[in-house]
């Protein structure tokens, strides 16, 4: 995204430092940021009242990331939770059978649980799907949900483009399509927790249709569940707050 630098700079908000390309390795929400990106919420259908409420509330263990400042960052706990909301919503929007949509939505829980900190990080996807497949059992017995191969390679491939699949890749992606656009959508979706609006979500790149009800309960789920959290609820109780409103009853 830009230049990281090795730690924040205190006095300083995300925004100010994504403008200066000073962004840190770890990098936290703050209130102005959020406030910046509350006052700038996509155009949008209202939520149709046929949707699911609530999805599945799957929040990925603390413990389950690759090092702990990350599980409170901005690709954490919290982004982990709401991109397996949203990859539920889409699933129920493209009438996939709900059992398969918490299989793969557990999955997407975890897709950045391997990331080494908050820029780019090549590979994370990979070593995710890795450590999912040897830790599987950890997560199906807090989630309540095995995990089929769809769903590995699904994080295997999330953070990798299309058109850069090595033929292996591309060979997987061909059996398993829909799962993977699946969370490449929901997790394209959540880039309104990001703070710059050029870095939000970018529809055309998605190979899923994207219903247009999509981006503005997307952000009303970042703006509602980082507001939680920062008034000092736990990320359990920020996602239950946040899916109660945002979704209609």
């Amino acid at each position: 995204m830009t230049t990281s630098t090795p730690r924040p700079e205190p006095g300083r908000t995300l925004r100010e430092l994504a403008e200066a390309g000073r962004l840190a390795n770890h990098q936290l929400m703050d209130r102005p940021t959020l406030d910046r990106i509350a006052r700038n919420r996509p155009a949008g259908a209202r939520v149709p009242a046929s949707l699911p409420h609530p999805p599945a509330p799957l929040i990925p263990d603390a413990t389950w990331f690759a090092r702990t400042e990350t599980a409170s960052s901005i690709h954490g706990v919290l982004h982990g939770a709401r991109v397996a909301a949203l990859l539920q919503l889409l699933a129920h929007h493209h009438r996939i059978d709900p059992a398969r949509a918490r299989t793969l939505a557990a999955a997407a829980a975890c897709h950045d649980c391997r990331r080494l900190d908050d820029c780019a990080d090549p590979g994370h996807g990979r070593r995710a799907a890795d450590w999912l497949t040897a830790h599987g059992h950890l997560v199906t017995a807090a989630l309540g949900t095995p995990f089929a191969p769809e769903a590995i390679t699904a994080v295997a491939l999330h953070d990798v483009p299309h058109e850069a699949f090595t033929g292996a890749e591309a060979e997987a992606y061909r059996r398993h399509r829909l799962a993977v656009d699946l969370l490449k959508a929901a997790d394209a979706l959540d880039r309104y927790r990001l703070p710059l609006a050029r870095w939000w979500p970018d529809l055309r790149r998605l190979r899923l249709p994207v219903p247009d009800w999509a981006p503005p309960l997307a952000h009303d789920l970042v703006v509602r569940s980082e507001r939680a959290r920062l008034n000092g609820a736990t990320d359990a109780r920020a996602i239950e707050l946040a899916l109660h409103t945002v979704l209609p009853e």
